[in-house]
């Protein structure tokens, strides 16, 4: 009997200990799965905070200008129209004109992004007004308007926009410290020409750039910088301009720590206004590490200025133009543009006489 009972306590012990173990081991994994939720939950919560700033607006994408046939042929990428306006009343919406168009074309397979800047005075058609510069698009019908032309000039598929105006820009780069700039000695008198009217609209004063070279440039003068147009290559070089600031500001960002970063994120988001879900937006953080911009296209590649009532820069021609982007953004070597395009190409060819 005794030695029954020897043998068998052991294993009770055993047993029991086991048993103690795996709920010790239990509450430790369910404590690690707690605190993991609450972190997540922390970093979404974070996250929602921020992205709630954002002016959010709901468009109608079936009426947006986007054939079957494109969405089939661009089904690989997600085009994005971002609108720079310079509004005075802070509104971001019908009545203001779009000085800057950026589509962002995000390959969803390879992540890589290409911008491509579409020229604020090129004469497109859009729809209710014919023939005009693509800046006025957003000022008669907001984006769902500019994204119209686009869309049925381009033969795109963008149903997304981000507008943001300048005044946000202009307190970025302060918040940023200001940004890097080489201004080159015919540019001066330009900056400050726009410095007194872009003081005005921010309402944030700054000092006249008195000499050219590198050097940084605070909110105001940075965005005059990029308004410039008048020395040689006019709205082409002013596109390049808006470009470079941009990119600046990027590099300037990535000096900054986390709490800087949250100070200049909390100025800008409030003046954005997007259709961009917020939960779309969330989709795509995991995703944005691996995303890179390999190319940067000014657009239309040919050009010529005409004077009608005004200036414009006549794609020659819009149809060639079209061909010429589809094989450089989207890798469509044998591209025929669409019926659409061919007819609004022939309509600005009458109208101008520019065929070559």
């Amino acid at each position: 009997m005794s030695g029954k009972h020897t043998d068998k306590e052991p294993k009770e012990r055993k047993e029991k200990k086991g048993r103690k173990g795996l709920k010790i081991f239990g509450i430790i994994v369910l404590i690690l799965v707690i605190l993991l939720v609450l972190i997540v939950g922390s970093v979404f919560i974070f996250i929602n905070s921020k992205l709630s700033k954002i002016q959010q607006v709901d468009i109608d994408e079936a009426d947006l200008g986007v054939s079957s046939q494109v969405e089939e042929n661009l089904s690989g990428y997600r085009n994005i129209a971002l609108f720079g306006i310079d509004s005075r009343d802070s509104s971001l919406g019908r009545g203001n004109r779009s000085d800057c168009i950026i589509i962002a074309s995000i390959n969803n397979d390879t992540k890589e992004v290409k911008l491509i800047s579409v020229y604020r005075d090129t004469y497109v058609n859009i729809e209710g007004h014919g023939l005009d510069k693509i800046t006025h698009a957003y000022s008669y019908g907001e984006a769902p308007l500019a994204l119209k032309t686009l869309n049925e000039n381009f033969d795109l598929n963008i149903t997304e926009f981000a507008t943001v105006n300048f005044d946000a820009v202009a307190e970025a780069i302060n918040a940023l410290g200001g940004v890097t700039i080489d201004v080159q000695p015919e540019e001066v008198q330009y900056i400050n020409s726009y410095i007194n009217e872009t003081s005005k609209v921010t309402g944030l004063s700054t000092e006249k750039v008195t000499s050219s070279g590198t050097q940084t440039l605070d909110g105001v003068q940075a965005v005059a910088y990029s308004r410039i147009r008048y020395t040689e290559g006019g709205d082409y070089k002013r596109a390049e301009r808006m470009r470079t600031v941009v990119e600046a500001m990027v590099e300037k960002f990535k000096t900054k720590n986390i709490s800087e970063m949250n100070q200049i994120i909390d100025q800008i988001l409030p003046e954005v206004y997007t259709n961009i879900t917020s939960s779309d937006i969330f989709s795509l953080l995991p995703s944005v590490a691996s995303f890179k911009v390999t190319d940067s296209i000014g657009w239309p590649y040919e050009t010529k200025g005409i004077t009608l009532d005004r200036w414009y820069g006549v794609p020659v021609t819009l149809e060639s133009n079209v061909t010429r982007l589809h094989a450089e953004a989207f890798g469509e070597t044998d591209y025929t543009p669409s019926d659409r395009v061919k007819e609004i190409s022939n309509q600005i060819i009458q109208k101008t006489g520019y065929a070559e």
